[in-house]
């Protein structure tokens, strides 16, 4: 394996609002930015047919050109954006230390700072017809996507907390919300229960799963199943919600980074700073709350400011020492 080497500034891993977002502002700072993009140009929202909810698009926009135009916005300021896959971190302990990054397994990055910006993935059922109508009526954001069914009915699917508080905001915009649990019983908390079976047009449906979604073109019902007796019955819907959680795309730091039980890297209370000083995360690899994309644009502006004051910190000292 021929290996290359190359030393940059700023490194920013990930595409997306946070990255290109980091973007913008680490150009504009002349910490001149390198980004590779991932396996998935854009993120999550590249798989979105309509963003209505982000600041400054009062017709709303189409997910893919969202992220194209970013991508243009942080590339007239001169980042250069380059199709790849990170491989390896090998991030250092020292303050003004360089971090060794691996891309597709033979180029070589050294980095004075680095932004991860890899986002987290939708866990999905992984059934056929779920599979291809997503973006034609399945969703895995409620809050994201439920305008656009109001006053219709739909399902979603899941049981913890996050499933009823996306019940709960779909209840208040939509005719009916039909909640299919898997189990006998949800693992939301009590009061997330409570609220839930306070609701009217809320119907919760326990020992249920999707058998199959509906629909050629966008969605038009589910078949659902009873995983105790078998017994399988159609509904017209309009809109299905997979609520059953994410995986932040994060596996690549592990023991690097410290990160939660679920792998979200864990950063410094109000930065994006990490346990590896120069390192930083931004965007849903760190936030499993929010997860919306002008909250992953909030920090990835963060995280080129946190990058941009840690390398004059950094020079400071430098100078300080040699003089």
């Amino acid at each position: 394996m021929s290996e290359q080497m190359e030393r940059i500034k700023t490194l920013i891993i990930g595409s997306g609002p946070a990255g290109y977002t980091a973007a913008i502002y680490a150009a504009r700072a002349d910490l001149k930015p390198v980004m590779y993009t991932g396996m998935e140009p854009g993120g999550q929202l590249t798989t979105t047919t309509e963003v209505d909810n982000f600041p400054g698009y009062p017709e709303g926009i189409d997910g893919p050109t969202m992220m194209m135009q970013l991508q243009q916005q942080a590339e007239r300021f001169g980042t250069e954006v380059r199709i790849g896959m990170v491989t390896a971190v090998d991030f250092s302990d020292e303050i003004g230390g360089i971090h060794k990054v691996t891309v597709d397994e033979s180029k070589v990055i050294e980095a004075e700072t680095v932004i991860i910006s890899t986002g987290a993935s939708a866990k999905y059922l992984n059934i056929p017809s779920e599979q291809r109508l997503r973006g034609g009526g399945v969703s895995a954001c409620a809050v994201c996507d439920g305008f656009f069914y109001k006053g219709q009915e739909v399902a979603i699917v899941g049981a913890g907390d996050t499933a009823a508080e996306e019940a709960s905001y779909l209840a208040n915009i939509c005719k009916k919300v039909t909640m299919l649990v898997r189990k006998d019983h949800m693992r939301a908390s009590k009061a997330m229960q409570h609220r839930v079976n306070s609701i009217d047009n809320i119907e919760i449906r326990y020992n249920t799963e999707v058998d199959e979604v509906l629909g050629d073109q966008v969605v038009e019902g589910i078949r659902m199943v009873n995983n105790e007796t078998g017994e399988k019955e159609d509904i017209a819907v309009t809109g299905l919600f997979i609520a059953i959680g994410h995986k932040p795309n994060t596996d690549i730091f592990k023991g690097q980074l410290d990160m939660d039980e679920t792998g979200y890297i864990i950063t410094q209370a109000k930065s994006t700073k990490t346990n590896k000083p120069g390192v930083f995360a931004s965007g849903d690899a760190q936030d499993k709350i929010y997860r919306q994309a002008v909250t992953a644009a909030g920090t990835g502006c963060m995280a080129a400011l946190d990058a941009e004051r840690y390398l004059a910190a950094v020079e400071s000292k430098e100078i300080l020492a040699s003089s």
